[in-house]
């Protein structure tokens, strides 16, 4: 009789609840340093820009030519940004593959927009990486900005953080609403 007590007891226990990943404890910190709703509103517009921004300042230096590929009549779209792309993905899909999977929908669009801009450098237009630098000064000033709104210090290393892991942190947002498990 007492060993049927005890499996009941045991019954009711509440079941532990799984440990966390790393990507839901990268994200707690990420809201817990940006509380402030203007700095919110800031990382909403600047984060997206300045990920752009970085894609196509590494997209524009300057790719080797890989000859035997262009004497067998290849002409290959690779650069440093298909490196820089890889390694952010892979990161990504690590952490929370259904996010990876947003982001490189949105790497294609910033791809697309970035090979425009090189065919209006191509037309006379300014260069790419000129303004590619000019988004990317803006938006981490716009960035640096918000974080100063805060009421708790944001160090550099939770800077750097919000830098690595904002467009995924601001993915998240939109898979939370529509209810997709990320």
């Amino acid at each position: 009789m007492q060993s049927n007590r005890k499996s009941i007891k045991h019954k009711r226990q509440k079941p532990e609840p799984a440990p966390k990943r790393a990507v839901d404890i990268h994200f707690e910190e990420l809201n817990k340093q940006s509380r402030h709703p203007a700095n919110r509103a800031i990382q909403y517009v600047a984060i997206p820009v300045f990920a752009f921004a970085l894609l196509g300042l590494v997209w524009m230096v300057p790719f080797p030519e890989i000859g035997f590929l262009k004497r067998h009549g290849y002409d290959i779209f690779l650069n440093w940004g298909s490196f820089f792309i890889a390694g952010m993905i892979y990161y990504y899909l690590r952490l929370a593959p259904t996010l990876s999977y947003a982001i490189l929908v949105t790497i294609g669009f910033f791809s697309f927009f970035i090979v425009q801009l090189e065919y209006w450098e191509q037309r006379g237009g300014p260069a790419v990486w000129g303004i590619c630098l000019a988004l990317l000064s803006l938006s981490l000033a716009g960035l640096w900005a918000g974080k100063r709104m805060e009421r708790t210090p944001v160090t550099l290393r939770g800077f750097m953080r919000l830098l690595v892991l904002g467009p995924i942190w601001l993915w998240h947002f939109v898979f939370k609403k529509l209810h997709i498990p990320y």
